[in-house]
């Protein structure tokens, strides 16, 4: 995950940069340049530029964190865990029996049906990469699977053909020639 909360940065991350912000203000207080804030502070001349604007026009408490960015989650931690819960129980616990695998439109309508609240896709997304979900390639399987027969065949079935067979011949995950240069 490229940043914490699924997306900006943390709290002391936030304080961190509101801390070099006020560092600069102190510096425009004392009459350095924006080109030299930038280099003592190492950080872009565009960044000295807009902050000296912000500073120019409201002081050092224009420079302050706005906090995060983004909507507010409408989820709480409880109604968190407990969609995490019904997602453990998978799509057939909620009515959906023709494909066993969540989309992002079946977890909206689950939201929808659990909360009231209604998610766009992206939305969705979101929430479910906060969850520590991420996006799979299903792996599919029929409803009537028993996996007990299926483990029956390959420690009868399977071991009795040892393995691959002898017509196989190895093969080359390229076109051209090994022999080539």
């Amino acid at each position: 995950m490229r940043y914490a909360d699924g997306g900006g940065l943390t709290a002391a991350g936030r304080a961190k940069r509101e801390a070099v912000r006020f560092e600069a203000a102190e510096m425009f207080e004392q009459g350095v340049q924006r080109p030299e804030v930038a280099r003592r502070l190492r950080v872009s001349q565009k960044s000295a530029y807009a902050w000296h604007a912000l500073w120019r026009d409201g002081g050092k408490p224009a420079l302050a964190s706005k906090g995060h960015g983004g909507f507010p989650c409408r989820l709480n931690d409880a109604r968190a865990e407990r969609l995490q819960a019904e997602l453990d129980a998978g799509p057939a616990a909620h009515g959906w029996s023709e494909g066993q695998r969540w989309t992002l439109a079946r977890v909206a309508e689950l939201i929808h049906r659990l909360f009231g609240h209604r998610y766009t896709p992206r939305g969705v997304s979101y929430l479910l990469h906060r969850l520590g979900w991420s996006p799979q390639v299903p792996a599919y399987r029929a409803v009537e699977r028993d996996e007990q027969a299926v483990e029956s065949w390959r420690t009868e079935q399977w071991s009795r053909v040892g393995g691959r067979p002898s017509s196989w011949a190895r093969g080359q995950s390229s076109r051209t020639s090994p022999g080539r240069t």
